[in-house]
């Protein structure tokens, strides 16, 4: 789609927003057959209609004139290698991949469905996390654990550093397999994003 002209843009960026010639018109405040002649190539939107068009289609002139949908391998890595936030603090596997994705979703091929799948895991992977402590704590209050000795501590972590290598390496393996052009698999994971 690299270079795709001013009525091709419109279109695909109206069809990427799920809107209707239609509406189109009627958020833009432009007639039917305006946006119909700029959709078949017939006339170029310039000055006011071009800015209506821009604001209806929630984006600016500049990037409705320069905008094409391209692919970017490194930034697909880039956006799955960010999800290793968690590392540091859980939530930020989630937190720095949504930006990525919000940054690009419309703007770079594949940003979307990659984005989503992260984000699900992500998600997914936090709810575990977090059910686990919560199990441990009401453990721990419920009196179940009444003695706590070294081998019970091991216990205890035992499960959390699965949860962490099993995490870190569908990150890894998915990072090279975006790099590689082969489709992902972030599982499992709830579908939060559809």
């Amino acid at each position: 789609m690299k270079g795709l002209n001013l009525s091709q843009r419109v279109k695909t960026l109206r069809n990427l927003k799920g809107m209707t010639q239609e509406s189109l018109a009627e958020n833009s405040g432009l007639s039917l057959r305006t946006i119909q002649r700029i959709e078949n190539n017939k006339t170029e939107p310039r000055g006011d209609s071009l800015k209506r068009l821009a604001i209806a289609l929630k984006t600016t002139p500049d990037d409705l004139l320069d905008w094409a949908i391209q692919e970017d391998k490194g930034y697909l890595t880039l956006m799955s290698l960010s999800a290793l936030g968690f590392l540091f603090f859980p939530v930020l596997g989630i937190i720095i991949p949504l930006v990525f994705w919000i940054l690009k979703k419309d703007k770079l091929k594949h940003v979307d469905k990659i984005g989503k799948s992260i984000l699900n895991f992500e998600i997914t992977w936090s709810i575990i996390f977090f059910s686990y402590f919560i199990l441990i704590f009401l453990a721990l209050f419920s009196r179940v654990m009444t003695h706590i000795g070294p081998s019970s501590i091991l216990k205890i972590y035992i499960p959390i550093i699965i949860l962490y290598l099993y995490n870190f390496t569908i990150i890894i393996v998915n990072s090279i397999r975006i790099s590689k052009n082969k489709d992902t698999k972030y599982i499992p994971a709830f579908r939060i994003f559809k």
